[in-house]
């Protein structure tokens, strides 16, 4: 008798006879005579009698075959044999429409899930050959019936989920002075420490490279002033040796001795020691400056995963007072002012100003000037995103204005919004750590779900337990992960678990990761806040106050739920808001397919990227910020705030000032300022025209409106996926009449 079953992807399940007596059903269901009840019970007994304890489906379906050919139902036999062939043929004709669409490089979401990731090479079309092969692997043998069923039903997104077999993790904040200072192998050379300003900034690109090969998310780098500043002293050395030579003179007590600031200047009448440290300070200015833009030449040039795709990079800086530092970020800030190649704005890295009180915000701290260069450069190119150093949330007691390595105790984050500091397992920082993996809720459909309960409080009750189930499979699924994670050598990962990962130096090439990944956190996404609130309210959070205030009670909820979770599971678990990308019309589609067309709610081809408010709601900056701002403490796992500004910032960099100060009054965490900017795809001409149809240098008219998605810059829209295309089109701004209503209510 059989006991047992194995599936085609290779689970064992109890027997069913229902299996087989619904399919015999609608083949009889299909002929002339119609349903035999008696023959249709004889042939189920008789297989279930006969088999052996352990069969296949398709073994069992051989023995249905078998039976119905001896009956007298031959046509009963016919139709279940046709249709036999018919499922077989569209589980293969899954795959192949999925494959030819990645062959005739068509434009859908499945090639264009990624917009940092070109599809249409070779090598990008290897990985996504790779990529709809393996989430199906996934699927079926690595996730527990539970996680397999919140994925399929759309309750649940596993991200990232075809790098799930590889066990990498998602990204990392790089102690980049482990590399710099002491070299590391990355293949069969192994680089030496670094000597002078250009190696460093070489080393610094190679780090980021070779440790994306290793992971699926990004790569960030922490401290990027503070880890460049030394070599900056180095190089300015080199040059007063080179003129000791030149001079046959001796300066080696200039060599340690303190600088104010790296200011190119005329050597003009200056005569003897003060000519030869102007001297050397311009020529280390110089070079400063070409190796700041060879990073960002690198960084937006070499390619990553197979050769399709640049470094998903960002760099953090802003706190270092030195004048090395300052000399870093001076030189970093005027190269992406003047641009790249045609002097274009460079896409990556995406660049984040750690600010700070006391520090480089108000006119009397030493790094006021560069932050208002900062705003300026922000003005023209998007970047730098803005880091509140003074939230409440992101300030640490160990932080001392005179420690010179107090970058330790400072946060940092990925561009695009993913946050790792707090840490219940080791020291609260955001160096040699990272997100391991994170899976999104899909909170819409399970506030869609309770839409025909009439009574309001209790419609809102019916969604919190089914938020609370989601949480709880939520949480499993990433523990599930993590042990499957943990298992990995050290030898898997050569630069991030030796180099890189706090901890990771104590571990052999053949020790698993386990020892030191409890260090990284686990994410808890959401999408939709907005439409969720609309399906339980009528209205979304930002035009009415009764839904902000039960958002923040939803989101305080997954926050004090993950606080559980981490001690249950002994994680970090933080919940994020989600940079869906390809998620917010995945999402979408589905639940519209089954719940039909919903006024604010699936009525668009996306759901609203996490808390924000809907880009398609006209408001003024302020009210979007006040309503937006609670959700950053909320969100430990990252998030993101967006100003979305009309015509050309270039000349008007106070109003970014003005969005920064509205982010410290607000406590917020991250943000930024989203304005016009368009882009020649044939020579590089850019300006902020409001419809520039035609360039006015090379006359071509293939022009494209650069913009930013979840978090960084795609220099084209060819490659964004249909979702994004329709928020991106739905986007309004929020500053009117020359920018003067930032902050009416």
């Amino acid at each position: 008798m059989i006991q047992t079953v194995v599936k085609r992807d290779g689970r064992i399940v109890g027997f069913n006879e229902n299996k087989i007596t619904g399919a015999i059903r609608k083949a009889m269901m299909h002929t002339e005579k119609g349903e035999d009840e008696r023959l249709l019970m004889q042939i189920t007994d008789h297989i279930y009698a006969r088999g052996t304890l352990q069969m296949t489906v398709e073994e069992i379906q051989d023995m249905v075959e078998v039976e119905l050919m001896k009956s007298k139902r031959k046509d009963v036999a016919q139709k279940y044999i046709a249709y036999r062939n018919q499922r077989s043929i569209a589980r293969k004709a899954k795959t192949r429409d999925v494959f030819l669409d990645i062959v005739n490089i068509k434009s859908n979401d499945i090639t264009r899930e990624n917009a940092n990731m070109n599809a249409d090479t070779p090598a990008g079309m290897m990985m996504k050959f790779a990529s709809e092969t393996t989430k199906p692997f996934v699927d079926d043998y690595l996730l527990s019936e539970e996680s397999r069923d919140a994925v399929e039903h759309n309750y649940l997104h596993i991200h990232d989920k075809d790098y799930y077999p590889t066990k990498s993790l998602t990204c990392c904040q790089h102690p980049l002075d482990n590399i710099l200072h002491r070299g590391f192998m990355a293949g069969h050379g192994e680089s030496r420490p670094a000597k002078r300003i250009e190696t460093a900034s070489v080393l610094t690109c190679i780090s980021l490279e070779c440790a994306q090969n290793e992971m699926h998310g990004g790569q960030a780098i922490p401290a990027f002033d503070f880890y460049l500043a030394p070599f900056v002293r180095l190089s300015y050395i080199e040059e007063l040796k080179a003129l000791e030579e030149l001079n046959g003179e001796s300066y080696k007590h200039l060599y340690d001795q303190p600088l104010i600031d790296y200011l190119k200047k005329p050597l003009g009448s200056l005569k003897g020691e003060e000519r030869a440290i102007q001297h050397a300070i311009n020529k280390t200015v110089g070079r400063v400056h070409q190796a700041m833009e060879a990073f960002i030449h690198n960084m937006n040039t070499i390619h990553s995963r197979g050769g399709n795709q640049v470094v998903f990079s960002s760099i953090n800086y802003g706190t270092d007072t030195s004048a090395e530092g300052r000399c870093v970020m001076r030189e970093l800030l005027l190269s992406t002012y003047e641009g790249v190649g045609n002097g274009e704005t460079a896409i990556f890295p995406i660049q984040i100003w750690k600010k700070k009180r006391g520090v480089n915000y108000l006119p009397a701290d030493p790094n006021y000037d560069l932050y208002q260069l900062a705003c300026k450069v922000t003005a023209r190119r998007f970047f730098p995103n803005f880091l509140n150093l003074d939230a409440t949330f992101n300030q640490n007691d160990a932080w001392r204005p005179d420690d010179p390595k107090r970058y330790l105790y400072e946060v940092a984050t990925m561009g695009c919004r993913t946050r790792v500091f707090e840490n219940r397992f080791g020291p609260k920082t955001s160096i040699g750590r990272g997100n391991l993996s994170f899976s999104t809720i899909n909170i819409v459909r399970l506030a869609i779900e309770c839409m025909q309960t009439e009574d309001k409080d209790a419609r809102i009750a019916k969604f919190f337990a089914k938020l609370d189930n989601m949480l709880e499979t939520a949480a499993k699924q990433l523990d599930e992960r993590y042990q499957f994670q943990k298992t990995a050598f050290a030898k898997q990962f050569p630069l991030l678990m030796k180099s890189l990962w706090l901890g990771a130096d104590k571990l052999g090439a053949n020790d698993t990761i386990e020892p030191v990944i409890q260090q990284g956190t686990l994410g808890i996404g959401f999408i939709g806040l907005a439409e969720c609130l609309v399906a339980l309210t009528g209205k979304h959070h930002g035009e009415s106050e009764e839904s902000q205030q039960l958002g923040l009670k939803i989101i305080s909820y997954m926050r004090d739920r993950c606080n559980d979770f981490s001690e249950r599971y002994h994680h970090n678990y933080s919940v994020l808001a989600t940079p869906a990308e390809g998620l917010a019309g995945k999402f979408t589609k589905k639940d519209r397919k089954e719940f039909g067309v919903l006024p604010g709610i699936t009525d668009r081809d996306y759901y609203t990227n996490s808390n924000h408010v809907p880009v398609y709601y006209k408001c003024p900056a302020r009210h979007k910020a006040e309503t937006e701002a609670p959700y950053h403490e909320l969100t430990r796992g990252g998030h993101i705030f967006y100003v979305e500004i009309d015509g050309d910032a270039t000349h008007n960099p106070q109003v970014i000032m003005n969005v920064v100060d509205m982010m410290d009054r607000l406590n917020m965490g991250y943000g930024s300022v989203n304005h016009n900017r368009n882009r020649c795809m044939n020579c590089g001409y850019e300006n902020a025209a409001a419809k520039l149809e035609q360039c006015p240098k090379c006359g071509s008219t293939h022009i494209d409106r650069l913009q930013r998605i979840t978090g960084y810059l795609v220099g084209t829209t060819d490659r964004w996926n249909h979702g994004k295309l329709c928020e991106l089109n739905d986007r309004v701004t929020h500053i009117d009449d020359g920018n003067q209503q930032l902050f009416e209510g």
